[in-house]
């Protein structure tokens, strides 16, 4: 399980030293790679076990909407095998690094079954836009169910 969130950088070549936490969780299911996708402006990792399981619940699916099948062009269609090298780095490739607008400093962000890159000006900013969404009452109930 991936937790908590830490700020590091990207060399100059893209790579990124995936912290020991997060690699912890990853030799937990031998793994030597990720599972790159985008999504919400950021990047989402996933162990290829994770990913796998993603990828039979989207082969799943009983609804075929057009919605779905471009979510699934991007989402699928922009993933990118990412195995980490002997420094446990992983190399995020040209079109992941775009995308999220990634360039030196990003944070990493574990949310359980997969952790997120961020940009650090991106994370600010959603941290932002949640403590004013903490306001609306209908996700505060939301919140609240969960006994928070």
């Amino acid at each position: 399980m991936f937790r908590g969130s830490s700020f590091h950088n990207l060399d100059s070549k893209g790579r990124l030293i995936i912290p020991a936490r997060f690699r912890d969780a990853l030799n937990q299911s031998n793994v030597v790679g990720l599972m790159i996708s985008k999504m919400d402006g950021a990047l989402f990792c996933y162990t290829f076990e994770e990913w796998r399981k993603i990828e039979e619940r989207i082969l799943n699916l009983a609804r075929k909407s057009e919605n779905m099948r471009r979510f699934r062009r991007i989402f699928i269609g922009g993933a990118h095998e990412c195995m980490l090298d002997k420094q446990a780095r992983i190399l995020i490739p040209p079109s992941l690094r775009q995308y999220a607008g990634l360039n030196k400093g990003v944070v990493l962000v574990g949310v359980l079954d997969h952790f997120e890159i961020w940009a650090k000006e991106s994370w600010s900013q959603e941290h932002e836009n949640l403590h004013d969404d903490m306001k609306n009452e209908d996700l505060r109930n939301e919140v609240a169910e969960l006994g928070l």
